[in-house]
């Protein structure tokens, strides 16, 4: 039998420069309330993302971690288009997406996607999906069309065998990225037939600035014990507060606090809270959070995060997907007469700046109730996780743990 491999190529650039202040005062219509199939395919994504989160953490339990569980689902979602019979349950069940039907699953994505896009004015956020496959592949159209219509995807047919084919798929990487990834391919194999590729970039303006007159050197403390000297960002504000036994958490909130990076910063050992998370307990203690005054101290930095997910989606559940014999994505192209297509490879890929940026609306922006003593502080010098979310549909955009940072 000749096999046909499918790469699906999930990159995330994730940028993060806070560079403008906002105007307290400029108030914008409300969004639209999610449908009923959004709110069951954004909780399906968390739950896949937070699921995913904790198998790789738990793999990997000395290594930091970041990622994206829309980008992934997205990608997924594409393919999951292509399956059928047991594949695509499979697919479908790793994917936490039961309770859906494939129209919901793809009008909910289609109608998800253009809300995050026009979501907030000051924030960044594009999405962008891609098919490429090789000249003369018999993909039926209905794939195509399916993919084109609810992941706006771009199709291209290619000739694999020319060189340029390579700079073709790495220069709509480059542009998707906004430059910051150059490339995802250096070869394309003589089996290869189809690339599906996710790219997210994300730029948010934090709407408190940190001033970096008051960014100092200080430790990190690594969870392998060493220290890094990095520059500590700090400044006094007020925004969404949340501690307990298990972690303090901070939520900071970028353009018109319809995106915000939540900070858990546990009080004991980082793998144990990472693998005692559940989306209950995520929803609680969000919900839990009230504006405080206090002091926060965060490390600026960045992190760049490589993974190959084959292994971890098999053991979730998907396992027929990469199996060479028994995958079948006959709602691609034909199969069968000694050819089939199974899933070759996952790849996924992460970059991530946090930076004090936006000197100039400072002094707009830290104006604060005054109060009579000195407020608490809260010090993110050692493991942490982060959460990248968007706070109308609750969407995780991105999750990950922080372990070691380099000087």
């Amino acid at each position: 039998m000749k096999h046909l491999w499918i790469i699906l190529s999930v990159l995330i650039l994730f940028l993060f420069n806070a560079c403008d202040n906002l105007n307290d005062e400029i108030k914008r219509p409300p969004p639209r309330d999610l449908t009923a199939a959004e709110k069951l395919l954004v909780n399906s994504d968390n739950a896949f993302g937070l699921k995913l989160f904790q198998a790789l953490s738990k793999a990997d339990p000395d290594s930091n971690t970041l990622i994206s569980p829309l980008s992934i689902s997205m990608a997924l979602g594409m393919t999951l288009n292509g399956g059928a019979d047991s594949t695509y349950e499979a697919m479908k069940n790793t994917l936490e997406l039961a309770g859906l039907s494939e129209t919901d699953i793809n009008e909910a994505y289609q109608s998800l996607i253009e809300l995050l896009d026009n979501l907030d004015t000051e924030v960044i956020f594009n999405i962008a999906n891609s098919i490429w496959y090789r000249e003369g592949l018999p993909v039926y159209e209905d794939f195509i069309k399916i993919n084109q219509t609810y992941f706006d995807a771009e199709v291209r047919e290619l000739d694999f065998t020319d060189p340029k084919a390579v700079d073709i798929i790495n220069n709509w990487v480059n542009d998707k990225t906004n430059e910051m990834i150059k490339k995802i391919i250096e070869q394309i194999p003589d089996h290869m037939v189809m690339y599906l590729i996710n790219a997210i970039y994300f730029k948010g303006n934090w709407r408190y600035p940190f001033d970096p007159k008051n960014t100092e050197n200080g430790i990190f403390h690594n969870q392998d014990g060493t220290q890094s000297i990095l520059p500590m960002m700090t400044r006094e504000f007020s925004v969404p507060i949340y501690t307990n036994t298990e972690a303090a958490i901070v939520d900071l909130p970028y353009g018109d606090s319809l995106f915000s990076m939540t900070i858990f910063l546990p009080k004991g050992n980082i793998n144990d809270f990472v693998g005692n998370l559940t989306p209950s307990k995520l929803t609680n203690w969000i919900e839990q959070l009230q504006s405080n005054r206090f002091y926060l101290t965060m490390p600026r930095f960045e992190l760049e995060y490589d993974k190959k997910l084959n292994d971890i989606l098999a053991d979730l559940g998907m396992a027929i997907a990469f199996d060479k014999w028994r995958a079948n994505f006959s709602r691609i192209m034909p199969t069968g007469g000694g050819i089939n297509l199974y899933i070759s490879e996952v790849k996924h890929k992460t970059f991530i700046r946090v930076d004090e940026e936006g000197t100039e609306a400072a002094a707009v922006t830290s104006v604060g109730v005054g109060v009579t003593s000195m407020p608490p502080s809260i010090i993110i010098n050692r493991p942490f996780v982060l959460a990248i979310r968007e706070n109308h549909s609750k969407t995780i955009l991105f999750i990950g743990k922080i372990l070691d940072l380099d000087e």
